[in-house]
């Protein structure tokens, strides 16, 4: 199975960052931290603007991904998270061709 990775960058409404990482700590957190199929997942603040989140994950084959948005709790994860969201994300799939530490 081949590895990918993805990057995803949301724009929260101002000052409604914090919020949207609470919906992702509410509904996701657990989920990845269990999943077999994430092998490495970052959630993180953009450091150069005070509204941005980016999320990096790496995952083996399609369904790590796939995985992620068949969860029962998807469907009101991206309801409550959209309704805090300026516009749409960003998603950028990526296939690594090197990784440090195992091989692409």
């Amino acid at each position: 199975m081949s590895k990918k990775a993805l990057y995803i960058r949301h724009k929260a409404q101002p000052g409604k960052r914090e919020e949207v990482k609470r919906i992702w700590e509410k509904y996701a957190r657990a989920y990845i931290e269990d999943a077999d199929g994430q092998i490495a997942y970052v959630y993180g603040f953009d450091d150069t603007d005070p509204d941005a989140i980016v999320a990096y994950q790496f995952y083996d084959g399609e369904a790590g991904k796939e995985d992620f948005v068949k969860q029962p709790w998807y469907p009101d994860y991206e309801r409550e998270t959209a309704a805090l969201l300026a516009g749409p994300s960003e998603f950028r799939t990526i296939t690594p061709q090197w990784i440090k530490g195992g091989a692409a």
